[in-house]
């Protein structure tokens, strides 16, 4: 598959990054909004640098050129959702991170979208 397919999971996957990396300083600084540092399930620094970890694993294998690529890439864009998913037009914050939750969620689909079509070709 040539490369120039791969930019839309590219873009997305680096978008998903950004997105991570900015809440995960603004938790670290304490800033508004910031995520909680713990939920239910696990404390949220260390799940964020798993979804960093997968999706950076995603661009260097080639998010849409092979299987673990679009594996990695569907998981990423899985994980974001737990983030950045529609759970989140309920959060008492929705005012203040509404940008970053559409952002996540266009890029979160376009990178399935793409991983699955690229499987089809």
């Amino acid at each position: 598959m040539p490369v120039s397919t791969s930019r839309p999971a590219l873009a997305s996957l680096a978008t998903l990054i950004i997105l991570q990396i900015v809440m995960l300083m603004a938790l670290f600084a304490l800033s508004v909004p910031h995520p909680p540092a713990t939920i239910t399930l696990f404390a949220i620094a260390p799940f964020l640098a798993v979804s960093l970890s997968t999706a950076t694993a995603a661009i260097i294998l080639g998010p849409v050129t092979s299987r673990a690529g679009r594996v990695l890439s569907i998981a990423a864009a899985l994980m974001a959702l737990l983030s950045y998913g529609p759970q989140k037009y309920f959060d008492p914050q929705l005012a203040l991170i509404w940008p970053a939750i559409i952002a996540g969620q266009i890029a979160a689909a376009t990178l399935i979208f793409q991983a699955i079509r690229s499987q089809k070709h």
